[in-house]
């Protein structure tokens, strides 16, 4: 409080000295005119008509010069203002008598120019400075009356129209005349100047109060979450709040004037009749759009668009209200999946008991017909369809229970490189591996640690490499590297799998993790579904990119505190 009126003195004071400014060149501007005017009539010769003595006049008028380069220098050294407006008032009024005194005393017209000094000393001085001007001004004149009364002091130029002498009733009445409208000229002034303070500090007030409003406003805009827009009728973008340059890129003077739909591409157009500003119903339009950041980001944004109107309710453009989506529908699609497999966790908890408890005791029973039972040709071949039919139904319960697991298993470190060697090993033992395969196999120099289950991880890689395997029945090239990965601004290990097979079409391609979902005759369509429910369980991330008839590559990223980093990623494509 004590800053703000010590901010207000400053202000009043340099407002003071500014007007005080204007008041100089305003005395110098009258004086000029009044020399114009002398040298005019000295110059024609109306004399008669003039009643100035020329010669005292531009004495005057120099005198008034000096007086105003004076105050200049005055106004400088003498910091109080209403004393600088004192000297300059009485100096004044001795500069009127002078003149008054010069062009026929009491009878003079420059009498006038007592008003003007009243007036300005109000304006400055308020209503006691003005009435002690007014006073000193009324003193000024009733002398300079009193003098010519008594012939004490004779005007230097009487006027010769009136022929009779002066006398003590004119003297009296023309002095109490003027002092009265003096005192009648310094309170309608202040009267006035009152008036203007009090209009002023009213709209300062309403200034204060709208400045206040619009920070208040601004602040509320500036603090909401959610993006917002203006765009005129025209369509392009007027402003935006700090939350639209977060989730866009873009800043405001990059924007600024541009057409909406270069910046937000999937907008619907907003169709605007420009003639009465007016849109068909005036309702919000709302819409989910995909969106890409200035720094290539792929984001969902969540839009609500409403009309913008000014105080008559005249549309004078849009306002576009909208909020990043993305995470909420990676959260809502994460929930979906975790309902799913909820739902299959109750399903491979009966299941697993009631497929499993049979298929120990057919297992258990075909060993013992296998040893007591004399055993022909036929008969073994029979028992080992039966074994090996056992043996897919536990593989597929295996993989069944792995897809619902909720969490990791227990974890160590190990090399990802030694389980890669062993898993592509294993494989080539199996009926899967056709003869005319090559590989390719990039071990690396260094052990790749990483820290998980090492049976859940080789689980995930037999899945991938078989399935690579089994996409080049007639032979091609199978390639797998591993290395390190910075993905995101986190550390960790890339699995590459690359295969020459017949690739994926592009509708299967969004489906290849989706459980049951295969086209093998001798599928079960679990083995992508566990490695994808692994992948996620580590915080992992894995990218199928495949066109039919091309060949497959599948890649896979588990978070490791391995070696350093080799590469760098923000997006993996």
């Amino acid at each position: 409080m004590v800053h703000d009126d010590i901010r207000d003195s400053s202000e009043g004071q340099e407002y003071g000295l500014s007007r005080l400014n204007w008041l100089i060149l305003a005395r110098i501007g009258i004086v000029t005119f009044l020399l114009g005017l002398a040298t005019f009539i000295e110059v024609m010769g109306m004399e008669s008509l003039s009643a100035v003595s020329a010669p005292i006049l531009y004495k005057i008028i120099i005198l008034t010069y000096f007086l105003s380069i004076l105050y200049v220098f005055l106004k400088d050294i003498l910091k109080n203002l209403p004393l600088n407006v004192y000297v300059q008032g009485i100096g004044d009024l001795a500069l009127v008598t002078a003149m008054i005194y010069a062009t026929g005393g009491i009878h003079s017209i420059y009498s006038v120019f007592y008003p003007l000094v009243i007036i300005y000393s109000v304006l400055f001085l308020d209503r006691k400075g003005g009435f002690i001007i007014a006073s000193i001004a009324g003193v000024f004149y009733g002398i300079s009356a009193g003098l010519e009364l008594y012939g004490i002091l004779v005007p230097i130029f009487p006027i010769v129209i009136y022929e009779n002498p002066v006398t003590a009733g004119f003297a009296i009445t023309r002095t109490l005349t003027h002092v009265l409208s003096f005192y009648l000229i310094a309170y309608l002034a202040s009267f006035l100047v009152a008036q203007e303070k009090k209009t002023r500090t009213l709209l300062a007030e309403k200034q204060n109060a709208f400045e206040q409003l619009d920070l208040l406003h601004q602040s509320i805009i500036e603090s909401v979450d959610s993006g917002i827009l203006t765009i005129d009728l025209n369509g392009k973008i007027k402003t935006m709040n700090r939350a639209a340059a977060e989730i866009t890129g873009f800043t405001l003077p990059e924007v600024a004037n541009r057409d909406y739909a270069s910046i937000f591409g999937g907008f619907p157009s907003i169709n605007v009749d420009k003639s009465n500003g007016q849109n068909g119903n005036g309702a919000k339009t709302r819409f989910e759009m995909a969106f890409r950041t200035r720094d290539h980001r792929s984001l969902v944004l969540a839009c609500s668009v409403s009309p913008l109107r000014d105080h008559r309710a005249r549309r004078i453009g849009s306002i576009v209200i909208f909020h990043d989506m993305t995470e909420i529908n990676e959260m809502k699609e994460s929930l979906e999946k975790s309902r799913r497999l909820a739902f299959i966790g109750e399903m491979a908890a009966g299941l697993a008991h009631e497929i499993r408890n049979p298929l120990a005791s057919i297992g258990g029973s075909i060993q013992l017909l296998q040893r007591d039972t004399p055993q022909s040709q036929t008969r073994e071949r029979l028992m080992q369809i039966i074994l090996r039919g056992k043996d897919q139904l536990e593989n597929f319960m295996r993989d069944f229970l792995m897809m619902a697991r909720p969490v990791p298993g227990a974890m160590e470190s190990f090399d990802i490189r030694e389980v890669i060697q062993d898993v592509v090993e294993s494989l080539r033992c199996t009926e899967d591996w056709p003869e005319a395969l090559e590989t390719d196999i990039l071990p690396g120099t260094a052990p790749l640690n990483l820290d998980a289950n090492k049976g859940e991880i080789r689980q995930v890689l037999w899945n991938v490499v078989l399935n690579a395997v089994q996409s080049m029945p007639q032979g091609g090239t199978l390639r797998v590297e591993a290395k390190p990965l910075r993905l995101e601004s986190r550390d960790g290990v890339e699995v590459r799998v690359e295969d020459t097979g017949c690739g994926i079409a592009s509708n299967d391609l969004e489906r290849v993790f989706e459980p049951f979902y295969t086209k093998r005759g001798k599928g079960t369509g679990l083995g992508l579904a566990v490695v994808n429910r692994i992948v996620e369980g580590y915080g992992g991330r894995i990218l199928m990119n495949s066109q039919s008839g091309k060949g497959t590559t599948c890649k896979v990223w588990f978070p490791g505190r391995g070696p350093d980093s080799v590469e760098s990623a923000n997006a993996w494509k």
